[in-house]
């Protein structure tokens, strides 16, 4: 009886350890779904801005978008559901928009803006990172719609290029109830703030100046009606009045193809419309132009060259193969503005505000860098000549000018045209050898 007794006892002591460790173990697991909870909030508010809401160098979130709607969803669907353990690479509950962006970078460091050169930085991959990071674009480039306005070159700079792509937006279509639909239309109140999102992520050197909502067929480079260029130069010695001659004769629809790097095998058409072509001062030195016009004018306006070379190099019949010569160098070409019907791009008074601080300290920064090297420059000027060195030496000829027309030549359209047929023959008939060889 009293070993029965015993056994009674110690059944009851473990069952009621057996409970305390159920409560221990109901605790935790409530800890861990309110763990979960919180996570799914922070994934849903944070993605609005960044994937680390922690990170002090992130735009700070406003307390008006720390919706319920953001944590669980709207109507009967929860996104709880969908982010189990949650995963924040999921983003396919969110959905789009179609954005342009007005985009502005100092290109001095970049290979040019299209990511396709081979070299790194360029400002689109720049931008790229930015756009995952922030976590606005959900998938893969190829699904975005991507597309940019121009593809300036290494070193050039814009204050007004234009992308357009698929955006993630806190805005869904009136009545929608799946998660991934684009927003054709929709109030831009209280919408994510691109501008500030962008800016908090992006390098000094390129900054987002600007959004709108862009209709689903726009692309940024077919629906442009015109863009604009600057060109900035000291005037020095230059004649400008034979300058604004040249430009004159630029203006109109002109066969272009001795003012660029010719493309034979992507590009056909070579003729362009130039509306208005000017030269003014802007604190002395400013040209609206491209860099192989440019070239060509700065030879006009050293007397090296006539105004009349102009209509020379523009008679494509008459010139159908370019004189060689140097472009003007990369790094004053500005494109300035992209133009295109019905886009009225928009920033918010906070990031506004935000940009104007920021250009104002770029601003001050290369000042003082041209300071310094003015100092340079006075320091040298106080440094005695050894005349007893150079004399001695013979003094360096200067080469004579080669008139332009006078120069040799790059073959011409057809000539590079039936280069690459015969190429593409030869391609051919050696392909076919090699299959002949398979066979045998």
């Amino acid at each position: 009886m009293d070993n029965q007794t015993e056994l009674i006892m110690e059944l009851r002591s473990k069952l009621s350890s057996f409970k305390n460790k159920a409560k221990e173990l109901e605790a935790e697991n409530a800890k861990l779904k309110s763990i979960v909870s919180s996570c799914t909030c922070r994934h849903e508010v944070g993605d609005n801005f960044d994937t680390d809401i922690s990170d002090k160098n992130m735009p700070v979130i406003n307390l008006e978008e720390l919706k319920l709607g953001n944590c669980v969803g709207n109507g009967k669907r929860k996104t709880r559901k969908k982010m189990a353990g949650c995963n924040t690479n999921s983003m396919s509950h969110h959905p789009q928009r179609f954005v342009a962006l007005k985009i502005m970078y100092f290109g001095l460091r970049f290979y040019g803006f299209a990511s396709e050169a081979q070299m790194d930085p360029t400002v689109e991959s720049e931008l790229f990172k930015a756009l995952q990071k922030t976590r606005l674009i959900l998938g893969e480039k190829k699904d975005l719609q991507y597309s940019r306005c121009g593809r300036t070159d290494k070193g050039v700079s814009s204050v007004g290029q234009v992308v357009a792509l698929l955006l993630r937006s806190k805005h869904k279509e009136p009545g929608g109830d799946t998660s991934e639909e684009v927003v054709d239309e929709g109030p831009d109140e209280g919408e994510l703030d691109y501008v500030r999102i962008l800016n908090g992520v992006l390098p000094d050197d390129i900054r987002v100046i600007g959004w709108c909502h862009a209709p689903v067929n726009f692309s940024a480079r077919f629906s442009c009606l015109g863009r604009e260029y600057r060109y900035f130069f000291w005037r020095e010695n230059l004649n400008i009045s034979a300058m604004e001659s040249s430009c004159k004769r630029l203006i109109g629809e002109h066969d272009f193809r001795n003012f660029c790097k010719m493309d034979a095998a992507n590009v056909h058409n070579y003729k362009r419309r130039i509306t208005s072509f000017d030269i003014y001062p802007c604190n002395g030195r400013t040209l609206t132009l491209v860099r192989c016009m440019v070239a060509v004018l700065f030879l006009v306006g050293q007397g090296l060259e006539s105004p009349d070379v102009i209509d020379v190099l523009l008679d494509v019949d008459k010139t159908p193969r370019k004189p060689q010569y140097k472009m003007a160098p990369e790094i004053p070409l500005v494109l300035r503005s992209c133009e295109f019907e019905g886009l009225n791009f928009k920033c918010s008074s906070d990031a506004r505000r935000a940009l104007q601080l920021h250009f104002e300290k770029e601003c001050q920064a290369y000042k003082l860098q041209a300071a310094i090297f003015h100092e340079a420059l006075m320091s040298l000027s106080n440094t005695e000549n050894d005349f007893s060195v150079t004399s001695n030496k013979t003094k360096k000829k200067f080469s004579s000018h080669v008139p332009l027309m006078s120069r040799p030549t790059e073959p011409s359209y057809d000539e590079r045209r039936a280069k690459l047929t015969f190429s593409t023959a030869g391609q051919h008939k050696s392909d076919v050898v090699k299959q002949d060889m398979k066979t045998l």
